[in-house]
């Protein structure tokens, strides 16, 4: 029973002592109310019914420095749309588009909606998914961290396993990300990396370092079987890159591609897969590739070494070898 139920259960009392007994004083005196409003109540049922009774409902007061509708509407869709967002990378793409609005403001959007935790804005991305019609599919190291002075001196380089997809199998992500930059690319292949696919991702580091500019000197990377073996090793001699190995059983000495997996991981590829289903390696492919433009290039990375700024802009700062 609700409490305006509790309230209108004792106001139906009231009348019916009073009906009964015959004495309005007396009713007054055994519920503790006033002549004033006891009349109050039966001027309401005797015109409107007894239903009259029942307490109204109080519209929320809209106060003058409230949060305008439109920015609320915006958090909201927002917060569906890239549900894995934290409030301070949805404040920043807010800010992007040129609503201002603190990130203790968003937390506080979005837990008087009930989307103040990931996996219930999750949850209401799948259902809007259902909704419409689209096919939804649900599927972090930190730790030491290299430097590096210029943009190539370091690129870290790892697998990471996506997925089992119908139609397409076992799918895996080859990434690297500068260390000096925390510039960011990847590369979608069908089955577990091996010597050869290695080799030819380092090609692609190579070349994707070129167009910025600059030249690859070091590529970090654990013990994995894709990076060992003189295949690999034949590999890096004909590209004059030093290969640096991490020690065994220890991810987080490769703490720069490990965070970045975390990161692709919720704001990428979960929230892709609530929205559609993947039939090929190009469509994975093509949604990576949309990710990382705003990765390297509009994304604010708030972390120690970033402080706010993108890769973009980190990159720009250093000088043309």
């Amino acid at each position: 029973m609700t409490r305006d139920q509790i309230i209108y259960q004792r106001r139906v009392q009231v009348l019916a002592h009073a009906a009964k007994t015959g004495n309005v004083s007396e009713t007054c005196r055994v519920f503790g109310i006033s002549r004033t409003r006891f009349y109050e109540w039966q001027r309401a049922a005797q015109r409107y019914g007894i239903e009259a009774l029942m307490p109204k409902a109080r519209r929320r007061p809209q106060l003058a420095n409230a949060t305008p509708t439109h920015v609320v509407e915006a958090v909201l869709t927002l917060a569906v749309l890239q549900p894995t967002l934290g409030c301070r990378q949805l404040a920043d793409r807010l800010r992007a588009r040129g609503l201002v609005i603190s990130k203790t403001t968003v937390n506080k959007i979005l837990h008087d909606h009930d989307l103040a935790r990931r996996p219930q804005r999750l949850t209401r991305a799948a259902s809007v998914a259902s909704a419409t019609g689209l096919v939804s599919r649900p599927l972090e190291p930190m730790g030491f961290c290299h430097w590096a002075a210029r943009p190539g001196d370091l690129v870290a380089a790892d697998g990471f396993y996506i997925g089992n997809l119908k139609g397409i199998g076992p799918v895996w992500q080859l990434t690297a990300v500068d260390t000096a930059t925390r510039m960011a690319m990847v590369w979608i292949i069908a089955g577990a990396p091996n010597n050869a696919l290695a080799g030819t991702f380092l090609g692609k580091i190579v070349a994707w370092m070129r167009r910025h500019g600059h030249h690859v000197r070091a590529v970090l990377t654990d013990n994995g079987p894709e990076w060992r073996g003189a295949g690999i090793t034949a590999a890096f001699a004909a590209r004059e890159l030093r290969h640096i190995k991490t020690p065994p059983r220890s991810p987080n000495f490769n703490a720069v591609c490990e965070r970045f997996h975390g990161t692709i991981l919720d704001e990428c590829w979960r929230p892709a897969f609530h929205r559609r289903a993947f039939r090929n390696l190009g469509q994975l492919r093509s949604e990576a590739n949309a990710w990382l433009i705003d990765y390297n290039h509009h994304r604010a990375n708030h972390g120690a070494f970033m402080q706010g700024r993108t890769p973009a802009a980190v990159l720009a700062t250093h000088q043309r070898s």
